[in-house]
């Protein structure tokens, strides 16, 4: 037997069919004739060669066993038809197809995690792809082409192929396991630079040679916050770390800030960040605005 291919309109009769439980409610639902229901449904069981609803012996229509085999492909095809519609309407209004987004590695996560939940829900058919970097990393990023969008801190500065906006802020605080000697009372001036400093370190050249709160000689530098993080709670040094990181480890005095004469501990502000040669779609205006409402939120 030759199979033909079915079209999109039968296998959206098929699935109107199968939800709607009769021929009838699937006639009222797509506005069409009984007549048309069951015609589009004959063609499409001849087209595969199978019976897609047994019609005998019932009062409304039954899937056969060669139909249920069949429902999760076609709803599948439909699935993907109508995303592609959908993607195909917002090109035509003007919204982008993809973003591509990098976080600083300061960025907290549950503001993340938020701004990317509601991103995912207002724009279904938007492709959001996106990296965590830190420091002039994410500026990199933005250089290089590899992302439209940026959440950054301040060590890198105005960059004149860049555009900067203020969008909020995190709190850095020094701090180490409660056993470690700069957790005690009365640390002299200086006493600071005797020990394991853990420094994130920068991915790319665009802070080379320049230095970030860093007071000791001795360092230690990580390109991970959470190794940093961990290294941190197993004594084995002392750093800054964006306190909604920390704030568990602080309540619990699995860590505890430094009164350090110095006062390393410091304001991270964030800037959104993109090319000056690109205009920020409806998409990346979204997320920068949603970004900027959660991180002026964030408790410091």
């Amino acid at each position: 037997m030759q199979l033909a291919d079915p079209t999109l309109d039968q296998l959206r009769i098929f699935l109107a069919v199968e939800e709607e439980g009769s021929f009838g409610g699937a006639a009222r639902r797509m506005g069409r004739a009984v007549s048309a229901i069951s015609y589009g449904i004959a063609q499409m069981e001849a087209q595969l060669g199978v019976t897609l609803f047994a019609r005998e012996g019932s009062r409304k229509p039954v899937l056969t066993e060669e139909g249920k085999g069949l429902l999760a492909e076609a709803r599948a095809v439909a699935d993907r038809a109508d995303a592609l519609l959908a993607k195909t309407r917002s090109l035509h209004a003007g919204l982008e197809s993809d973003v591509s987004l990098v976080l600083d590695v300061m960025v907290p996560g549950e503001a993340t995690a938020a701004v990317l939940r509601d991103f995912r829900a207002k724009f279904p058919t938007v492709a959001l792809r996106l990296q965590v970097e830190g420091l002039g990393a994410v500026a990199a990023c933005l250089l290089e082409r590899s992302s439209v969008l940026g959440v950054g801190g301040p060590v890198v500065g105005d960059h004149p192929e860049l555009e900067r906006q203020d969008i909020g802020s995190t709190e850095l605080v020094p701090l180490a396991a409660p056993d470690h000697p700069l957790a005690q009372e009365g640390v002299e001036p200086g006493e600071s630079r005797k020990h394991l400093q853990l420094v994130l370190a920068d991915r790319s050249d665009l802070t080379q040679g320049r230095e970030f709160s860093v007071l000791s000689p001795l360092t230690w530098r990580l390109g991970d916050l959470g190794a940093k993080h961990a290294l941190l709670k197993e004594g084995l040094g002392w750093g800054n770390m964006p306190r909604p990181m920390v704030a568990g480890d602080l309540a619990s005095g699995a860590l505890v800030p430094l009164d350090l004469p110095e006062k390393p501990g410091t304001t991270y502000r964030f800037s959104a960040l993109w090319r000056r040669d690109t205009k920020p779609g409806p998409a990346t205006s979204w997320l920068i605005d949603a970004l900027r409402e959660r991180l002026t939120e964030c408790p410091d």
